[in-house]
């Protein structure tokens, strides 16, 4: 059965289905190779670009991801992109990865956010039983961020993949089960709001 990509809303934050009218936005802040450091897909051109979309699309088309681009409301500005990959309405498991933003936005926040409204999707809607995360060992920051809002590490693949560069990548992974969820949605609410209330002081 194939789920329609929702768009995800929320205070600064809109996460629209990814389409190819994104790509203008995305074309111009994709090519920033701070952006692909830890990533398996190395942007360099709008050929890597455009083969970025389409992998997406695909996965899309055969209903395991929902990519979304990532839109900035007040400015109604594209900055990034996330998405379900491995979607598995069966055992109900999804994990959610391909994550980015533009570094002009790195630290403002708005992770988080984008976080809690693809997590709420997943376990009050779709009513997930796991939500997979997963990242490069060597993304600190990325892990830091992972255990911050309560996901639980689970141990480390090694040699799981060959970078782009030709080095190898040993996956950390991390989950949130539904049993974790109203702590880790609580810790998620929590941090947003004070931000906002320091932002507005």
């Amino acid at each position: 059965m194939l789920i329609e990509t929702p768009v995800l809303e929320g205070a600064t934050l809109r996460l629209e289905p990814l389409s190819e009218a994104h790509l203008p936005g995305l074309e111009k802040i994709a090519f920033d190779e701070r952006i692909w450091r830890y990533m398996l897909t190395s942007v360099k051109t709008l050929k890597d670009l455009r083969d970025w979309m389409d992998s997406a699309l695909q996965a899309k088309e055969a209903g395991n991801a929902m990519p979304w681009a990532t839109v900035l409301k007040a400015e109604n500005r594209v900055i990034g992109s996330t998405r379900f990959l491995d979607l598995d309405l069966k055992h109900r498991t999804v994990e959610i990865g391909h994550t980015w933003l533009s570094p002009d936005f790195h630290g403002a926040g708005l992770n988080p956010e984008a976080k809690l409204l693809q997590l709420t999707y997943a376990f009050e809607q779709l009513k997930m039983n796991r939500v997979a995360l997963k990242t490069h060992h060597q993304n600190l920051q990325s892990q830091a961020a992972m255990r911050k809002m309560g996901a639980t590490e689970e141990g480390t693949f090694r040699n799981h993949y060959v970078m782009p560069d030709g080095s190898q990548r040993h996956s950390v992974w991390f989950s949130i089960i539904r049993e974790d969820w109203p702590q880790v949605k609580s810790r998620l609410e929590e941090r947003l709001q004070r931000e906002r209330t320091r932002a507005s002081a």
